[in-house]
């Protein structure tokens, strides 16, 4: 394993600072200083320190549920000045890592983990997510089939990031759906998906030229949002710890 993945998986340190921590010459390895971010590291063998701290390997973490508000970004920092996660999120949690991401104009369920490992496999892994959306318009035969059957967009910037330089998409079915209200004005809906990356559900609404007003993520797997109130954040419980165990332990994460 690399020297800044390590320090990265097993800190509270980004894989940025990680790098910046190195080439700083904050890193010790087996009493010498590194300064190369690219060392390969023995995780049984190899002796890390950074700033007088030793770096261990360990498989404990913790996992906690955030009810995101709209209108924060989830980053460290935002180049334009807008409130971020962090800025709300209390001081034992400051370090913990988001698993994926929920953009400004979304709310709802959002992990966060203390290690880096977890929040990869779940950021990478095929569980089912589950949103309410609301949406400009009605909900017509050809979105329900979509839907139930995917989608083909080779252009798909409508509903994206201003910035993004994703054109086209594969949208997979749907693991399933709940039309709660249809109306000409707006439409309500309940979708379940296992993947919602790269603002995946605006895009492809607005392949209908359907406007996603709100959109607020309910459930990620077996862990639910329930009542907790927005902008506060609270621990897994037991069972919730159990099903993740379990999905780790499948994924042969230690």
């Amino acid at each position: 394993m690399r020297l800044n993945k390590f320090i990265a998986h097993y800190s509270t340190y980004s894989r940025r600072e990680a790098d910046r921590a190195v080439q700083d010459g904050y890193v010790k390895v087996n009493g010498e200083v590194e300064t190369n971010p690219a060392r390969d590291i023995n995780e049984n063998r190899d002796i890390v320190y950074i700033s007088g701290k030793r770096v261990s390997p360990t498989n404990k973490y913790t996992v906690v549920v955030y009810n995101k508000p709209k209108g924060e970004i989830v980053s460290k920092k935002d180049p334009q000045g807008r409130r971020t996660i962090y800025d709300s999120l209390p001081k034992d949690f400051k370090h913990f890592k988001p698993v994926g991401r929920l953009d400004f104009a979304s709310e709802g369920l959002l992990l966060l983990t203390d290690s880096s490992v977890v929040a990869t496999a779940l950021m990478e892994s095929d569980l089912q997510r589950v949103y309410k959306i609301k949406i400009k318009g009605d909900i017509t035969p050809a979105m329900e089939k979509a839907m139930l059957e995917g989608l083909e967009l080779k252009d798909a910037t409508k509903g994206a990031h201003k910035n993004s330089k994703i054109k086209s998409m594969s949208f997979k079915p749907f693991l399933g759906y709940t039309i709660v209200k249809n109306q000409p004005n707006y439409s309500i809906l309940k979708v379940a998906i296992n993947e919602g990356k790269n603002r995946e559900l605006r895009r492809f609404f607005a392949s209908f030229d359907r406007e996603v007003v709100d959109l607020k993520r309910l459930e990620f797997a077996e862990i639910k949002l329930n009542n907790l109130p927005t902008g506060k954040t609270r621990f897994l419980d037991r069972s919730e710890y159990n099903a993740l165990h379990t999905f780790l332990k499948q994924k042969g994460v230690k």
